[in-house]
């Protein structure tokens, strides 16, 4: 195991490197430390951030010095084992695949061998893990652990992929919450709403959760996306099975 590194990330800022593989045990220990320093501030730090393998420690140097801060960290992360997470949840996503919504598809297809229909069944057949929330507000990075896709990122970024876009590369789907620039493939989108500030919470989902990708038709994504607009529609959400 790595030896956890504290790394100075400008002057008012500390980011605890747990190693630098991707994995569900790096990220666990990743939001043990968030959930703990969450659950029992520190003074002086302003806000936690998870990230794949690292968290990113926001503080007050006028409150907390770096070495105080450092070794306040060292004794939760030795604690870290008495953490008790909460309960980990599904949300599934309605999807539109293919077509204009997802123009990729067809490609990404051909570059595993399968057709769209079996894509479609593949990638919809798991549950995603969300690594994180970055690059844009409540955009998150997720993963799936069964029959991983071989096909890479696209060799030229797209400079605008409209928002609520479902976008590939390997294991990993990610969903836009706003237009932006992408250099994954587009696969589908959703008609529900990654990041609305007209909600009290919100980001739809957070580090730490699973989802689901449900696969719909036009028709339903209109109607969907119609009920979203109006706040009368609420992603279903269940526990998910150990």
């Amino acid at each position: 195991m790595m030896e956890i590194q504290f790394l100075p990330s400008g002057d008012m800022a500390i980011t605890v490197e747990f190693g630098k593989e991707i994995s569900l045990d790096t990220n666990k220990r990743v939001r043990m430390l968030h959930h703990n320093l969450k659950e029992h501030p520190v003074n002086g730090v302003i806000e936690t951030i998870p990230t794949y393998a690292a968290l990113l420690v926001i503080y007050r140097p006028d409150v907390i010095l770096f070495d105080g801060l450092v070794g306040t960290l060292k004794e939760r992360i030795e604690q870290m084992d008495a953490v008790q997470m909460p309960k980990a949840y599904v949300t599934e996503i309605p999807i539109l695949y293919g077509g204009q919504w997802g123009i990729d598809l067809e490609e990404c297809a051909k570059l595993e061998g399968i057709t769209e229909d079996e894509f479609i069944r593949i990638h919809s057949g798991s549950e995603y893990y969300v690594y994180m929330l970055g690059f844009a507000p409540g955009h998150p990075y997720t993963a799936r652990f069964e029959r991983p896709f071989h096909f890479k990122r696209r060799e030229s970024p797209r400079l605008k992929v409209p928002g609520s876009s479902v976008v590939a590369a390997e294991n990993l789907s990610n969903i836009l919450p706003f237009d932006q620039p992408c250099g994954w493939n587009l696969i589908g989108s959703t008609p529900v709403k990654m990041c609305d500030y007209q909600r009290e919470e919100p980001f739809l989902l957070s580090a730490g959760q699973w989802i689901r990708f449900v696969p719909i038709n036009e028709d339903r994504y209109h109607e969907i996306k119609e009920n979203v607009e109006k706040g009368q529609y609420q992603c279903r959400t269940y526990e998910k099975e150990e």
